[in-house]
């Protein structure tokens, strides 16, 4: 896989379009992630280039961002799953206990 398509893959896994928003939400969040952690001027359309998969390359620095976001938001989709089956499980006892009732 080249690294284009890779940092692609990880730019729409990192900031997806449905939790984001739409397309320019999720590229404006990628671009304000990843502007601070570059030495380079980083900008709103080398984000949407490299969503696109129209990049003709990736820098170091741009795939250790991305693998960076990757994480984090790895841990943030676990922490909202988290709180929606507590709040599943809480539905669930409410309504145990009104069958019991």
């Amino acid at each position: 896989m080249s690294d284009t398509i890779s940092a692609q893959w990880m730019m729409r896994e990192a900031f997806p379009r449905d939790y984001h928003g739409g397309y320019k939400a999720a590229v404006y969040a990628a671009y304000r992630f990843i502007s601070p952690r570059v030495k380079k001027k980083f900008t709103p359309r080398r984000a949407a280039a490299i969503w696109n998969g129209e990049a003709r390359r990736i820098d170091m620095e741009e795939a250790a961002a991305l693998e960076a976001a990757l994480i984090e938001e790895h841990h943030n989709e676990t922490k909202r799953l988290r709180a929606r089956l507590a709040a599943l499980d809480e539905k669930i006892a409410a309504f145990t206990q009104g069958q019991a009732g």
